[in-house]
């Protein structure tokens, strides 16, 4: 279904969706949220764009394959996991937490760099599930 007005729509929605996934993302320390619901927009606001304008128009958007975002977040969630162990001696995913807040991010944290890296792999695993099952359809 490729309609002028879903295309037209989907160019608007998706910076619209991942501007939303972030706020979300961010939102996930003190209230419901964080990074998997973020991912899972994220990778809505992607699949939106594909069904309007085609698998190839996104892939080009995006200028890499999805799979790449599945290792780089396991990375920054193991890194942010075991930074208590390395930094402080404290148990491994013991919170760490910046003194001072910043003005739009809050409280940073080693939470925060776990939700990232949630973020990065489920907006990866989501994305070469439904790439491959639009490929093979």
């Amino acid at each position: 279904m490729k309609t002028l007005i879903l295309r037209t729509a989907s160019n608007y929605m998706l910076p619209l969706l991942l501007v939303f996934s972030v706020f979300i993302l961010l939102r996930g320390h003190y209230l419901p949220g964080g990074g998997f619901v973020g991912g899972l927009i994220a990778s809505i606001a992607f699949v939106l764009h594909a069904f309007a304008n085609g698998l190839g128009d996104t892939r080009k958007l995006l200028k890499f394959h999805p799979g790449f975002l599945m290792p780089a977040g396991l990375s920054v969630a193991f890194l942010s996991g075991i930074s208590p162990i390395i930094f402080t001696g404290e148990p491994l995913m013991t919170g760490i937490w910046y003194p001072d807040s910043l003005p739009i991010v809050g409280n940073l944290g080693s939470a925060l760099f776990f939700d990232i890296g949630v973020y990065l792999v489920v907006l990866g695993v989501t994305l070469t599930i439904i790439f491959s099952i639009s490929e093979s359809a």
